[in-house]
């Protein structure tokens, strides 16, 4: 059966309902431009979404050369072929008008075009000069979660090898580095325990600060499917915001923004309490026991409702929930990795799981989600402040070991210091010991906190920046050079999703004008640098997608991110596949620790790990004499308040995230018809008894203030907690819609204004989540409601004069249940 479905109004699609234990059934949902019908397609060219972290395997619709649409991968592990609305129709962005098509330099004081050897030439002598003059230390890196593998490797080999600089570091660090940093402290490694398949075995689901519904589309759908099948699951919901997710749950918690440590160790005390606990797994697999149950002896449910501002009977019901699960799945995203004690909080999921035993087997297990859809290929390669493959910098044999596959002195590589994170990169740049930043997929002046500062940073005269983009984005406006980057389907690489699925995307069509991919910027400057082995040969030796994989499988030889067994033939045509692939598991690997901890061993850990509430590193020896055997660490961590208190001044706690129909900064949702009209400009959330003391109404236009900037959007009146605001941080001065940059007059909308630059002091991920703020109204609607979608967590809380969001004849995808593929089609053949 074929069904054309609006899915910007109905954008988690169609049910197809299956029982637990079930697979989840294949539906082919599929769009293609005005006038273009299935017969008409020259080609299929495989790919996978790069607008989140699901992984959602397509095939790129390709005609007279250019892209026409998209249809979802039946065959695919991840999402049986689904598409979310970015998916259906992110991919008109590429062939946006005002894509950058030749490389940008800066002159008096104007960016104007010039050729490719003039701008990388003027790079690789402001790298030279920096070297001579200050060192390797003067020159940074700031790359992206939406790069492929091959991008990062060859970023992270020149940077830490061929320059020797610590400075390397993902805008990963905004939305993933919690989730790498709690992995690390509970299981002594990085790597996702459990798999999406989880979904279809659980008899729990807990979301914890993470609205799946419009961040995971596709496995909200899986969720939607098994809750509609026979023995459904229950849901937990840890969200301030009424997000679908939570009008979902079977125990929903709205807790005050900042408090999650106590709110789970509330959780904890009442799992330890009631003797949920599997003893025998705690005592074979397990250290730290006794330290974490004395830590939340007192944490009682009555104890967090004073601090949450949760009812201790809810508490104490998702306890029971979460303490009586025969198979418990639990997730965790940016409500948790953005807010205070990120990590502390990150791995007090993890110990409810280990407490319970729930790990390694169908339906138990633990997703730290990611935030974009190449971040975990950042941590495996080393471009997100470690080292690659999940080597420890602490450790001389790792170093030693990455040395050798790199045919360098060890002392090359720089590991006297953890590697720096992004937000001390900034700060080293606002200080002027960073002179050089490459900024390579990523936009830090929409998306960094404390907007005025980053702007004031990039703007400095002694600071020459280096942008490498597919647009003029805010931070390429401030570029001294501007490099023009192919992307997603007009280039070949593969990327890992959330749940370590890797995926390949070949090339569908030729990048505009002269841009280029980023593999090809990053030889080209490695050729330029003239790096170099210990043996005076060429540090890069790869030069295509092809040969740079089969060199970082080498990198990857026998870390948890074995690669050795995947290869672009077994990886075109099929299924995605989850690392490690390798010679004892040549199909890959479904779930991690299915026999116990495998990489907490001294000898063998990625890190040593840190104190949860002050960051300070554990020295190997203490590592050593707590941890011999290499089990699984119960790491306990007491609540602190939030750093920035509501005030008379500032009444209201802030909070930022995401919208369903955009990506980050909308640098290509924004220019996505379908998308851009379903959210086409920044709103403000509040309580309806907030409205009402504050004598607003729907559409109101607000000013949002904190002490360090403001904002301006319309009001719109949910179901979220009181006290609290939200606004979403995906726009910029920029209109991507229209093209058309801010004038002196134009009123800020982005939320980044208004946050604080402050970080988690272990997993160094800035708190977008716990600001202080004040409203205050700027003129009253007339009638004109607010830009926000009627469809998701946004959703009016009573009737408002708000306009359905609905997409029309334009936003139809066409859902399939007749699965029958051609699969001669999805490659580049």
């Amino acid at each position: 059966m074929k069904t054309s479905v609006d899915r910007i109004a109905r954008p988690w699609g169609s049910r197809t309902p299956y029982a637990r234990g079930e697979a989840w059934p294949a539906r082919a949902d599929s769009h293609l431009a005005e006038g273009v019908g299935p017969e008409s397609v020259e080609r299929w060219v495989q790919a996978a979404s790069i607008l989140h972290s699901d992984g959602d395997a397509m095939d790129i619709a390709v005609k007279d050369g250019r892209m026409v649409g998209v249809r979802g991968r039946v065959t695919d592990r991840v999402n049986r072929g689904r598409l979310g609305p970015k998916d259906a129709f992110g991919w008109q962005a590429n062939a946006s008008q005002d894509r950058l098509t030749k490389p940008l330099i800066r002159r008096d004081g104007r960016l104007v075009e010039t050729d490719w050897d003039t701008a990388m030439e003027t790079v690789a002598a402001r790298s030279r000069d920096l070297l001579q003059e200050r060192g390797p230390g003067s020159i940074g890196f700031y790359t992206s979660g939406q790069l492929f593998l091959e991008e990062y490797y060859t970023l992270t080999v020149a940077a830490r090898a061929g320059i020797g600089t610590n400075h390397l570091d993902g805008n990963t660090r905004l939305c993933t580095a919690t989730a790498a940093e709690a992995l690390k402290e509970s299981f002594g490694c990085d790597g996702q325990p459990g798999s999406y398949d989880d979904i279809d075995h659980a008899d729990v689901i807990a979301l914890f600060g993470h609205n799946i519904a419009e961040t995971q589309p596709v496995q909200w759908m899986r969720v939607l499917d098994r809750l509609e099948g026979s023995d459904p699951p229950r849901l937990v919901c840890v969200d301030p915001r009424p997000t679908r997710v939570a009008r979902a749950a079977t125990v929903h918690l709205a807790p005050r923004v900042g408090t999650n440590v106590a709110l789970l160790n509330a959780l904890l005390h009442e799992i330890i309490r009631t003797d949920r606990i599997d003893h025998d797994y705690i005592k074979a697999h397990t250290v730290g026991f006794d330290e974490l149950a004395k830590m939340v002896e007192h944490c009682t449910p009555e104890w967090a409702e004073r601090i949450c501002d949760v009812p201790a009977a809810r508490i104490m019901e998702a306890a029971e929930v979460l303490g009586t699960a025969d198979r418990l799945l639990s997730t965790a995203l940016q409500g948790i990795y953005q807010s205070h004690q990120a990590t502390a909080a990150a791995v007090q999921i993890n110990n409810l799981h280990l407490l319970r035993g729930m790990l390694g087997r169908p339906g138990a297990g633990v997703l730290q989600m990611n935030g974009q859809p190449t971040a975990q290929n950042t941590r495996e390669c080393g471009a997100n402040g470690d080292l690659p493959g999940f080597r420890n910098w602490q450790n001389d044999q790792h170093v030693a070991d990455l040395a050798k596959v790199w045919n360098v002195e060890p002392m090359t590589i720089p590991h006297y210091a953890p590697p720096t994170h992004a937000m001390q990169m900034f700060r080293y740049a606002e200080q002027g010991s960073i002179r050089m930043l490459w900024i390579s997929g990523t936009n830090p002046a929409v998306s960094l906190p404390e907007l005025s500062r980053i702007r004031s940073i990039l703007s400095q005269d002694r600071l020459f920046v280096v942008v490498q983009d597919l647009f003029l984005t805010e931070t390429a406006q401030l570029a001294d050079v501007v490099l023009p980057a192919a992307t997603w389907g007009e280039k070949t690489g593969t990327f890992t999703n959330a749940d370590r699925t890797v995926h390949l995307s070949d090339k569908a069509v030729e990048p505009p004008g002269e841009a280029k991919p980023d593999l090809d910027i990053f030889l080209d400057y490695a050729q330029r640098m003239d790096f170099r082995d210990k043996d005076g040969g060429p540090l890069i030796s790869w030069h295509d997608p092809e040969s740079t994989f089969e060199a970082w499988k080498r990198c990857s030889v026998g870390r948890p991110c074995d690669y050795t067994g995947l290869t672009y033939d077994k990886l075109r045509g099929g299924s995605g596949i989850q690392w490690p692939c390798n010679e004892q598991a040549p199909q890959g690997t479904d779930r991690l620790y299915t026999d116990g901890i495998a990489w907490a061993q001294p000898d063998m850990c990625e890190t040593y790990g840190k104190d949860l509430v002050t960051g300070a590193s554990v020295s190997v020896v203490e590592y050593r004499s707590l941890n011999p055997d290499g089990k699984a660490m119960l790491k306990a961590a007491e609540f602190l308040p939030p750093h920035e208190a509501q005030s008379d001044g500032y009444p209201f706690q802030l909070t930022t995230g995401r919208t369903l129909y955009h990506f980050h900064t909308r640098t290509k949702t924004g220019r996505a018809p379908q998308l851009n009209a379903a959210a086409p400009d920044v709103w403000v959330e509040l309580s309806p008894s907030d409205a009402e003391t504050q004598g607003l109404d729907e559409g109101d236009l607000v000013e949002v203030a904190s002490p360090r900037g403001a904002l301006r959007g319309r009001v719109r009146i949910t179901d979220i907690r009181p006290g609290l605001l939200f606004v979403p941080f995906h726009y910029g001065y920029w209109d991507t819609a229209s093209g058309s940059g801010p004038d002196d007059t134009t009123p800020a909308r982005a939320a980044n204004e208004t946050t604080i630059t402050d970080w988690d002091p272990v997993s160094k991920q800035p708190l977008f989540k716990t600001a202080a703020a004040a409203v205050t109204l700027v003129e009253k609607s007339a009638g004109q409601p607010a830009p926000a979608p009627t469809t998701t967590a946004s959703a009016p809380s009573r009737p408002s004069g708000a306009r359905p969001t609905e997409g029309g004849a334009t936003a139809g995808v066409l859902e399939s249940t007749d699965t029958g593929q051609d699969d001669t089609v999805g490659g580049t053949r």
